[in-house]
């Protein structure tokens, strides 16, 4: 099989950047904007837009020779780096937006052509003219590209003398004075900007040809770098020359001023159509390479991927340029699809900038040979974005839009290449910084942000379980499940991989998953509960469901003796398996003057149960037995005022149980007997008392629907539930 034939830097790279970049608006526009922004302002004007042009070139340049370049171009730059789905959404985008190019850059050569011949200058006089420049070019490019890589010799030397003959020509249209600003009665500079944009935006017509050069990595950064150092060049000493040439405003009124300066027209002319068809064949190498990349990716139907020759040329993905390009130029206004164009272009140059600041920052893997700063590219996305803002808001909002929509669409396909993407390196980075972060600060007296310890077992109502962990963890909160698996012996643990859990259930609530061999449950929950987390994010909370059958079990009073020691939140769910959860309407909280500190956790619980889509609106109570005679109203009083910051209302009710001395248990019994789910704060006892607790417990359970109880630990705060002791301050007062 032949070696393919690999391109130069010049050949490649330099030659098609620099007459897509020295193109239209360099002839047409520069002294219209020179005209109307003055010297200084058109400087201005040029300097501005080349940062973007700079920072991209640099930063696509910095990531090409960090990793290998295949062909795709800028496709294959952000696919690498930020992943397929980005990627194939800005690869195709900038694909449209380069065919659509194409028409534009060829009704602009009609105009020229079909004017200088005294040819018709209506629309249709524009399609003939340009649909057959865009069979000549198409044929030319189906040849060979090689071919059409040495016709841009020809055109670059026709720009170089159009522009040598400009320099040389008359200057019988000298200004009396060259104006440095914009005048009064000149167009707006938002304005000129705007048309002089497009002028900096084709240095990345080199980076398209990445899969056809013989060294993509020492090429991309010579070759683009020095087409938009030579245009900027250019386009300041043109702008300089101009305005000592030229009175500003017959450059404001004329758009043919260079020819009639030049020394030698006919030149000019043909810089004009060099530079409008090069361009046009621009698009026509570069555009198919991208969607034969994508389609090689299957970002794209497979049939665009096919090439043909030695070279395999993209022949299916140049048809389809052309049929995008022809129906441009049929439609022949093209002024709203090239403002779209433009932020396509726009909005790919920021991504690029951005994937070079995430893979500097965040990528410890990224070792580029050409190095720039990090800060670079976000100065370079910064740009884009705020250029894209200023010249024509709408048109950023669709592009966007198209963008994103194309993103969600490659996301949901879950394509996917053997390339690592960058955001790895990015959240990790993220997490890293942040629990450092986390990890200077003291967690005294701060916002309880729940990270749970779940152990709920395998049965037919896990999935209850594992909801309600997701609802009291609340929006921010963690929640980690682990599976014990008993293994008497447990001489082979799994291996790391293996203790991940991959499940759609977990996945859809929010919960990572893991599981572990034990010896023993009440040991393995212990060892969990004293070794598993990290600094900044240490669990806090262990929940799992209620033990009946457990009462004299000695294993599992020494489990609950050490989760008290380590002084982690306790939450106890004893499901109901009849009446689960009910309608999700109605929720009980109960509180005892000495349950200060579950009482606090339970207003936590509150909050995050009200937030939660499942319970919507709940009715919530909170019930307070007074066994003390204590006056109501003050009772009453004392918790609105805990719970005002719910912002829900909160039904308060107070049984006063003085004279009667219920149980406690048996009070819970008949006032939450039909509610769907009922709090209990479990009090302090001793070790010794467990299994009494316990079966009181599992008796309060046989008469009552679904219930949480809860035991917090020492670092909430006692609310203020001391209500004897303020009621004989007052009547001592």
């Amino acid at each position: 099989m032949p070696e393919k034939k690999k391109f130069g830097t010049f050949a490649g790279v330099f030659t098609p950047s620099v007459l897509t970049i020295l193109g239209v608006i360099m002839y047409m526009r520069l002294g219209w904007v020179v005209g109307n922004a003055g010297l200084l302002g058109t400087i201005g004007i040029i300097i501005i837009s080349h940062v973007i042009a700079v920072t991209t070139g640099l930063s696509v340049s910095s990531v090409a020779t960090d990793k290998k370049i295949g062909a795709g171009g800028i496709y294959y730059v952000l696919s690498r780096s930020m992943g397929i789905p980005i990627g194939g959404s800005i690869g195709i985008a900038l694909y449209v937006g380069t065919a659509f190019s194409i028409a534009l850059y060829l009704i602009g050569f009609s105009e020229s052509f079909n004017s200088y011949f005294g040819y018709g200058m209506t629309v249709n006089d524009y399609r003939v003219t340009g649909t057959i420049a865009l069979v000549a070019l198409t044929i030319l490019a189906l040849i060979s590209t090689s071919v059409a890589l040495k016709a841009q010799f020809f055109i670059l030397a026709a720009i170089a003398l159009s522009l040598i003959s400009v320099f040389l020509g008359t200057n019988e249209f000298a200004p009396q004075a060259v104006p440095l600003f914009s005048t009064e009665d000149a167009v707006p500079l938002e304005v000129v900007f705007a048309i002089f944009f497009p002028a900096v935006t084709g240095f990345t017509a080199g980076i398209a040809m990445s899969g056809d050069l013989k060294d993509s990595k020492k090429s991309i950064p010579i070759g683009t770098l020095a087409a938009i150092g030579t245009g900027l060049t250019v386009y300041i000493l043109l702008a300089v020359f101009i305005a000592f040439t030229v009175n500003p405003e017959l450059l404001k009124s004329d758009y043919n001023i260079l020819m009639k300066i030049a020394l030698f027209a006919p030149a000019v002319v043909a810089g004009i159509w060099g530079a409008t068809l090069s361009s046009a064949l621009g698009g026509i190498l570069g555009g198919p390479r991208i969607l034969q990349a994508m389609s090689m990716d299957k970002v794209t139907p497979k049939i665009f991927g096919k090439g043909k020759g030695e070279n395999n040329e993209p022949v299916n993905a140049l048809l389809l340029v052309f049929i995008i390009a022809e129906s441009g130029i049929l439609i022949g206004k093209l002024d709203v699809i090239a403002r779209v164009v433009s932020m396509f272009y726009l909005t790919a140059y920021g991504f690029i900038n951005i994937s070079y600041f995430l893979e500097s920052w965040a990528n410890p893997d990224f070792q580029p040979s050409f190095k720039i700063k990090r800060w670079i590219g976000l100065l370079g996305f910064i740009a884009c974005f705020l250029v894209m803002f200023k010249l024509d808001m709408i048109a950023m909002m669709v592009a966007l839009g198209v963008i994103t929509a194309l993103y969600f669409a490659l996301q949901r396909k879950e394509v996917k290449v053997q390339s690592n993407d960058v955001w790895r390196s990015v959240w990790e980075n993220v997490v890293n910084k942040g629990l450092k972060k986390i990890d200077d600060k003291d967690d005294e007296n701060t916002n309880w942000n729940p990270n749970i310890i779940l152990f709920s077992g395998k049965s037919d109502h896990q999935k209850y379980l594992l909801e309600l962990g997701k609802t009291v963890s609340g929006r921010t909160g963690i929640v980690t499940n682990f599976k014990l698996i008993l293994d008497k012996n447990n001489d082979t643990p799994l291996r790391k991989v293996e203790q991940t859990v991959r499940d759609e259930n977990f996945k859809e609530l929010g919960i990572f998953a893991r599981q572990i061999k034990v010896d023993n449950i009440y040991s393995g929950i212990t060892n969990i509960a004293s070794t598993f987390g990290f600094s900044g994010v240490e669990p806090n909370t262990i929940m799992m469901g209620w033990p009946k059958g457990l009462e004299n079990s000695k294993e599992y009073s020494r489990m609950t003796e050490t989760l008290l020691h380590l002084d982690y939140n306790l939450l106890y769910l004893d499901f109901d398996r009849k009446s689960k959860f009910g309608d999700y309407k109605s929720v009980d909280f109960w509180w005892r003057e000495t349950d200060s500190k579950n009482a606090e956790m339970m207003l936590n619980i509150a909050r995050f149960i009200i937030a939660s889509p499942r319970w919507d609106n709940p009715d919530i109570r909170v019930l307070f037995v007074n066994n003390n005679n204590v006056s109501v109203e003050l009772i009453h009083d004392k918790i609105a005022k805990l719970v005002e910051d719910l912002r829900v209302n909160v039904q308060i009710k107070i049984i006063n149980n003085a004279v009667e001395q219920k149980p406690f248990y048996d009070i819970i019994a008949e006032e939450s007997g039909q509610t769907n789910l009922t709090l209990v704060g479990i009090p302090d006892y001793k070790i010794e008392k467990q299994a009494e607790f316990v079966m009181k417990t599992n008796h309060l359970f046989q008469t009552i629907g679904s219930t949480l109880l809860v035991k917090a630990a020492h670092n909430f705060n006692e609310l203020d539930l001391d209500l004897i002791q303020n009621e004989l301050n007052t009547v001592d007062e």
